[in-house]
């Protein structure tokens, strides 16, 4: 283990995860947030110690993606790390204000975990966040070896595993798996405030699992879906026409053409790894 220091920055649901996991590897880890009452939850649950300056084996910026080439640039004059990564749900803005602000992109492996909860802040953070979750790394072509090894090292020391991807690639990716699936959720659960009480009372365990992640902080997701707003909606525009054919075939009393959106369904739903009888589509591609 190269890794004896990082600095987090950022202690919320997501930083504060990551500082817990590097803990229990015996990491000596620093918390920054400009919020100092979640560096002080995060500190008092065990997961660093206040930074003071330190200079650490690796930075993980976890903030707001708006905000990454901002703190990147800040911390990069400070001396903060040797390495710099992030954990922005998107990859292609964050960099484009690295470039804009003259960061150093040698050093910097941007990334992010594709892990979470519904609930948010240091209080909803575990250690066990990223286990067996996959953890984009998009390297540029400036970025260092050194740089990638180490920001490697820091995904297996969350308990993740590394996929290379590039920004671009990254984006496309989770408006598909991720950005589109909770807008979908949300309007599932939106929908809910129209029902009486005697609808809500027959509600189980399939309605919450589609609605889970619609309990999400809005301003956060607002600031999510603005930097990946072209692809998301691409996403949406499919799934829309889909749920208009099958409510088209519903009026005119047609079976088929609800049958096929539930086949397509159950087909998709297999692919996704993880699910019994699925094969991994990462494990032919080294990712």
């Amino acid at each position: 283990m190269t890794i004896e220091s990082a600095l987090v920055d950022g202690t919320g649901l997501i930083g504060t995860s990551a500082a817990l996991a590097l803990r229990e590897k015996g990491v000596t880890v620093y918390l920054s947030d400009i919020d100092g009452r979640a560096v002080r939850l995060a500190r008092e649950l065990g997961a660093g110690r206040e930074w003071a300056g330190e200079e650490a084996d690796v930075a993980v910026i976890a903030v707001p993606p708006h905000l990454v080439g901002e703190r990147l640039a800040e911390l990069q004059k400070q001396g903060a790390a040797r390495t710099y990564t992030d954990v922005a749900s998107v990859k292609a803005d964050p960099i484009a204000d690295a470039e804009r602000l003259g960061c150093d992109l040698t050093s910097y492996v941007p990334g992010h975990p594709l892990a979470g909860r519904e609930r948010s802040g240091p209080a909803a953070a575990r250690a066990e966040l990223f286990q067996g979750r996959p953890w984009a790394l998009c390297p540029g072509l400036r970025t260092d070896a050194e740089a990638l090894r180490r920001a490697r090292e820091l995904v297996t020391l969350c308990g993740a595993t590394a996929v290379t991807v590039g920004a671009a690639e990254h984006d496309s990716a989770v408006a598909l798996v991720s950005h589109a699936p909770h807008l979908v959720a949300s309007a599932m659960a939106a929908s809910l405030q129209g029902g009486d009480d005697v609808a809500l009372s027959l509600a189980g365990q399939g309605l919450r699992d589609v609605t889970r992640i619609a309990a999400g902080d809005p301003l956060l997701w607002q600031r999510i879906l603005s930097g990946n707003a072209v692809a998301v909606a691409g996403v949406l525009d499919r799934i829309a026409a889909d749920l208009a054919v099958a409510a088209s075939a519903l009026r005119s009393g047609d079976p088929a053409g609800v049958t096929d959106l539930l086949w397509r369904g159950v087909a998709g739903h297999g692919r996704i790894p993880g699910t019994p009888g699925c094969r991994d589509p990462a494990g032919s591609t080294g990712r």
